[in-house]
């Protein structure tokens, strides 16, 4: 296992995480057996980061890996839990969620402490809250370790929020389809000068890069290439490149992904992929975005829009759709953040768009946004929306 050293604590940090939000599932509900004994046996194989959040598994998760952590194995890892934000309505709520968190996992303290899927909007509704006293108190009494955040918003808010507080590290979604999305490389960079350590989710977009059998034409591509990889080693490849990245999380639930996954962690050094391989890359990242409905980069140029339509994260989920399927996995991620539930803030709904214009204005790529939009809402919404919203809302 090769390890990163985490700039703000001096930790030597696995470049492999567990990532608690996937376990296995039998009947419903966790398999606990066999939780249990994938996140030991990766912990054996030298992983030392396991992540995990209020809302995983409807609130099952955090619990699971208390009992995961128990003879022993607790002591060998830095455990790292999240600040459900959009439950948060007063400074002492903040309290209530860490003491409760602490008790579910059954430790004293808790590594890394990550403010959870922040965006512009809802780190402003954060921070007038308390959100800085909550942090520096909670460091010094010992209940966390270090203070970080993850990131969902738009590109131009990350820098912000990164400036806002001294953070130890942050979370961002990156892999080669999200250079421009969120946070994106330039947040990654900008992060990493600022002393940030980075951890990095969804390496595999939800496991969608790392798909057996991908598109026939980005497989035509893998093919072609003089170097022999699955997709998801070419996908994990190219983050654990970056020098800016610190760890990199995997949602494994499958021991033959962990044992895959735990091989390639074995040899990506940073800057290690020749100029060929990343073109491979780059061609494969251009074929899935010949392959997307909606051409948007998600630059972020088009908002805010005076109907509160989230219009990047709209484009989002309807292109991720229709590249990899999972149809009824990304309307119900779509249902719970157009309705909210995860920012805590207005609905964002393709279909409250009113058509005004004001986004193709700005939009670089020039698109016929309010059209797209009429898409979006057609097919992602529709008579089941109401029933994943309140399924959603059980979930957060």
């Amino acid at each position: 296992m090769l390890y990163r050293t985490m700039p703000g604590t001096g930790d030597k940090l696995a470049i492999l995480g567990f990532g608690c939000m996937r376990l296995p599932m039998i009947e419903g509900k966790i398999d606990e057996k066999r939780a249990i004994a994938q996140i030991r046996y990766s912990i054996d194989q030298g992983i030392n980061y396991v992540d995990t959040a209020w809302p995983y598994h409807g609130g099952a998760s955090e619990p699971l890996l208390g009992k995961a952590l128990k003879e022993g194995y607790r002591q060998r890892v830095k455990v790292a839990t999240k600040l459900p934000t959009w439950k948060v309505f007063a400074r002492d709520d903040m309290d209530a969620f860490l003491n409760k968190q602490l008790e579910k996992l059954g430790i004293e303290r808790i590594d890394y402490y990550l403010v959870h899927a922040l965006t512009g909007p809802s780190w402003e509704r954060f921070e007038t809250l308390g959100a800085a006293d909550f942090l520096n108190k909670a460091i010094s009494d010992g209940r966390i370790g270090s203070a970080g955040f993850s990131y969902h918003g738009l590109p131009e808010d990350f820098g912000p929020i990164v400036d806002a507080y001294p953070w130890t590290f942050c979370q961002i979604q990156y892999n080669y389809l999200d250079e421009k999305n969120q946070a994106g490389t330039a947040g990654l960079k900008y992060a990493a000068r600022k002393g940030l350590g980075v951890v990095v989710m969804e390496p595999l977009r939800g496991g969608n890069l790392g798909l057996a059998t991908p598109p026939s034409e980005i497989q035509k591509i893998w093919d072609e290439s003089q170097t022999r990889r699955t997709p998801a080693e070419w996908a994990l490849r190219w983050v654990w490149n970056h020098p800016e990245v610190t760890v990199v999380l995997s949602g494994m639930n499958d021991e033959d992904h962990i044992r895959e996954n735990i091989r390639v962690a074995e040899s990506a050094h940073a800057n290690s992929m020749s100029p060929v391989e990343l073109k491979t890359v780059e061609r494969a990242r251009d074929k899935y975005q010949e392959l997307m409905k909606v051409g948007c980069t998600g630059c972020g140029y088009c908002m805010p829009c005076s109907s509160d339509v989230l219009i990047p994260g709209c484009f989002e989920l309807y292109n991720k759709m229709h590249m990899f399927g999972d149809e009824e996995g990304v309307k119900f991620f779509y249902a719970a953040r157009m309705a909210g539930l995860v920012s805590n803030g207005p609905t964002t709904f393709a279909s409250q768009c009113v058509e005004c214009g004001e986004c193709m204005e700005k939009c670089p790529q020039h698109l016929p946004i309010p059209e797209f939009l009429k898409k979006v809402a057609e097919e992602m919404e529709g008579p089941d929306l109401e029933g994943r919203i309140e399924k959603a809302r059980s979930f957060f």
